[in-house]
């Protein structure tokens, strides 16, 4: 029988500090980025790295259920104390991140004629944006791979190792695009460049480390790495995961585009006002990795308490997290606009509704911690359903608020945002009454 799974405040900021800082840290590489090819001198070459930039963002955030999966099946094979599990799911699932990344640069020709034709960027930004493309690619195979290390990091409760993989990577990116770019002189395709070299020496620390762990010794039969149950459950779950983040990443593409319709400052505006968003996620999304371990964990273990107790921690720290955030975005948010914009105009914009950017950290708790509880428990199906009815939810609200015009549109996606976390709140009884019974 497994042992009881014991909860700590220590424990959930072992886990929750370690993905925190790497949130954090992880914009840096993006301004590193802007400012080396701005040294080029050629708005072009800006505007095409900027372009392909938010497509790669894209394309990795819907197959983020690489990491969400992983933590989950491995803290349940922890807490159940399955010592051969832990390795299947590891194996299993870079087997999944493998074939996914090298489909992706099989079919790069179709996927880069679909997204730039639609993109409607002008011919000089789109060729930049081309040659990125094209190089950066390369590294998804390598990008997926490090999603499922750092996945069975954290699942293992060894955040802080995985948050060291995760800086390591950023660091090198920066060191050889800089050396590339600016040093060698190879413009546009060093920086793509220095994004696969980066994440290709990140997985190989990563297997590095993972061969520590397992003490030398992969030992794992055929039969446990290709079990049929276990196979299509986590391709079920990572299916389920898939259209989760699918629907997130819809709900934000329509924001961006109703905002873009209001007219260019309306939308510099906005995107300034995405970053108080952001920051709030970045704190909330560290709660919802500590959720996912220590739910896991518990729920492999079928530790009833243990699961409740990291339920409640969860949830209590990421309001006063939200709380938090909220206050000082309440406090500073007027200087911290003047900051990041010079525009006159955009910062006039900006302050009408900060109002409504400052509220999102505290709106979105609930539907983090939920997210979090929900993957480690693996109700992936409910979290997918629930997350398709919010979408209708907000794209209804923002219907009804379109007379407000863009604070109509900020009201909708903080509707979203609580919608969420109620809905997923109100079917947590349900769902946890079954596997603890």
């Amino acid at each position: 029988m497994a042992a009881p799974v014991e909860v700590t405040h220590a424990r959930i900021f072992a886990i929750a500090i370690p993905a925190m800082l790497t949130n954090v840290t992880t914009p840096l590489l993006g301004v590193v980025a802007t400012a080396v090819i701005g040294r080029l001198g050629e708005a072009h070459l800006l505007g095409g790295v900027a372009m392909a930039s938010v497509v790669f963002d894209c394309i990795f955030w819907l197959f983020g259920f690489l990491r969400m999966g992983t933590v989950a099946f491995t803290a349940q094979a922890l807490g159940a104390g399955d010592a051969p599990e832990q390795r299947a799911v590891l194996a299993r699932a870079l087997l999944v991140a493998g074939a996914i990344g090298l489909a992706i640069v099989a079919f790069q020709l179709p996927l880069a004629a679909l997204i730039f034709g639609s993109m409607g960027g002008s011919e000089a930004v789109t060729a930049a944006a081309h040659d990125y493309f094209y190089v950066r690619l390369w590294s998804a195979p390598f990008v997926l791979a490090n999603f499922v290390m750092l996945g069975w990091l954290v699942g293992l409760a060894r955040a802080a190792t995985g948050m060291a993989i995760q800086i390591f990577v950023n660091v090198v990116n920066i060191v050889v695009m800089i050396a590339l770019v600016l040093g060698l002189g190879t413009g546009i395709y060093g920086a793509a460049l220095a994004s696969v070299i980066a994440e290709g020496a990140g997985l190989v620390v990563g297997l590095a480390v993972a061969w520590r762990i397992l003490g030398g010794r992969l030992d794992l039969r055929a039969g446990t790495l290709f079990d049929r149950q276990r196979l299509l459950r986590m391709l079920s779950v990572n299916g389920d995961i898939m259209i989760r983040t699918a629907a997130l990443i819809a709900a934000f593409l329509f924001f961006t585009a109703r905002g873009a319709r209001a007219g260019d400052v309306t939308l510099a505006a906005n995107a300034v006002l995405h970053n108080f968003t952001l920051v709030g996620a970045f704190f909330l999304d560290g709660m919802a990795t500590a959720a996912e371990q220590l739910c896991g964990r518990a729920y492999g273990a079928r530790d009833r308490q243990g699961f409740s107790r990291a339920v409640k921690l969860v949830l209590a720290w990421g309001f006063a997290f939200g709380l938090a955030a909220t206050g000082l975005f309440a406090l500073a948010g007027a200087p911290m606009i003047d900051l990041m914009t010079a525009s006159a105009d955009v910062r006039e914009v900006a302050r009408q509704f900060l109002w409504l950017a400052v509220l999102a950290p505290v709106c979105g708790v609930m539907a983090f911690s939920y997210d979090g509880i929900y993957i480690g428990a693996t109700w992936a199906r409910d979290m997918r359903n629930l997350m398709v009815a919010s979408l209708a939810i907000y794209l209804a609200a923002w219907w009804f608020l379109q007379p407000l015009g863009n604070a109509g549109l900020w009201i909708a996606l903080l509707i979203f945002f609580i919608a969420r976390g109620v809905l997923q709140a109100a079917r947590y009884p349900a769902l946890v009454r079954k596997p603890f019974a």
